[in-house]
């Protein structure tokens, strides 16, 4: 039941949009209709047409909101029950709701929380509790993104906007993911409702656009670090890092088509970002034993990735490649260029202590990861990093 009624919800509510216009009062809509069918499906199954039975009662609120005349309310009303629209039943809308949801006007968190809530299908307090706030904060953010886009037409954008939308897209995609996969705070290491949320709407995507290289690199990318969820974990919820994770335990299938994809995008598209990182997490899963991993070619990609689209994070990976490969002191160099946009994330700081304990200044090494333990708000990660210390120390 859950599973269809997200798989409907994009296009109900981009065929409610595109009927009404009104995107905020669709939204609601769609989210009443939701409410009702988590109350009746249960108890008399799922309909033949989840899209047209959502659709219908929709359309109901939306009738009872812009009508006000009532014997116009009811006419209307059994019409829209007994009209379901192409667009409920088989056009599908993701693609502009999507691009609707992560319109410039909003920020990047509120383009997170209206991609969930509209696309995603997840309530306030689901969206609310993947990130960590009340929901007394999350339904505030979330309708003041739906006001914002008052007026705002839903239609695809115009041809010379849609690279930057669609860029945009991927990277809330993105952050989806990375906080589903590795949670950023509080006591779980990781939340696989995001991930899998991530990785079905990037799949929608793909569907959507399958000529797009990087949107099949995203999609290649969730899949191939998806693949190692199971060996991540101990038992009591401990961190594993990759080079001490039990290989058994990854999803081969999620590595045969994650690598699949990537290397039939690279062959078919112009490189992108997401396809270089996709090719690096192929590199990191193709062997069976980590000391057989082929660091010195995932170097060369970071340094094309660094090329193609520099950032400090992408630096700090490769310095990671570069120490496995030439040396911890090599890897060490170039941290030095991040010692001031960096200073204050954790990464830094751990691979900063990975680097110096491999460089054998295990003092040194030991001092970092404890500010690292002290910088970052995952429980998780703070009990490996002070665990690392005491072994270093």
């Amino acid at each position: 039941m859950e599973d269809a009624l997200r798989a409907a919800v994009p296009r109900v509510l981009g065929a409610l949009t595109r009927r009404y216009g009104d995107f905020a009062a669709c939204e609601d809509a769609v989210q009443d209709a939701l409410v009702e069918a988590t109350r009746i499906w249960p108890e008399e199954g799922l309909p033949d047409n989840p899209n047209g039975w959502l659709y219908r009662v929709a359309s109901r609120r939306m009738i009872d909101r812009i009508r006000g005349d009532e014997a116009r309310r009811r006419r209307e009303s059994v019409a829209a029950a007994q009209e379901v629209p192409a667009e409920a039943a088989g056009h599908d809308d993701t693609l502009t709701l999507l691009l609707l949801c992560c319109h410039p006007a909003l920020t990047p968190a509120s383009q997170v929380a209206l991609t969930l809530r509209a696309v995603g299908g997840l309530t306030t307090g689901e969206i609310a509790r993947a990130f960590l706030v009340p929901e007394a904060t999350m339904g505030p953010r979330i309708s003041r993104a739906k006001g914002k886009l008052v007026g705002a037409r839903f239609t695809p954008p115009p041809e010379h906007e849609r690279p930057q939308r669609m860029r945009t897209v991927l990277r809330v995609l993105y952050l989806i993911f990375n906080e589903g996969y590795t949670a950023s705070a509080g006591e779980r290491l990781q939340r696989r409702d995001l991930a899998s949320e991530a990785i079905r709407l990037t799949r929608m995507l793909r569907e959507d656009v399958p000529g797009d290289g990087e949107a099949a690199g995203l999609l290649a990318l969730m899949l191939l670090t998806e693949s190692r969820t199971a060996a991540r974990e101990s038992s009591d919820g401990a961190l594993i890092p990759l080079d001490e994770q039990d290989r058994r335990l990854w999803d081969r299938g999620l590595i045969a088509e994650g690598t699949r994809l990537v290397e039939d995008a690279m062959l078919s598209s112009e490189l992108g970002p997401y396809q270089l990182q996709a090719a690096i997490a192929a590199l990191h899963v193709e062997r069976d034993d980590a000391a057989d991993t082929d660091w010195a070619q995932i170097a060369v990609l970071y340094r094309i990735l660094n090329r193609l689209d520099p950032a400090p994070m992408v630096t700090l990976n490769r310095a990671v490649a570069v120490g496995m490969s030439e040396g911890p002191r090599a890897g060490l160099d170039l941290l030095r260029e991040l010692e001031t946009t960096l200073n204050r994330h954790h990464r830094f700081h751990a691979v900063r202590g990975f680097l110096l304990d491999r460089a054998g200044d295990r003092e040194a090494a030991r001092e970092a990861y404890l500010l690292a333990a002290r910088t970052t708000a995952s429980l998780p990660e703070q009990r490996f990093l002070r665990r690392r210390a005491e072994e270093v120390g």
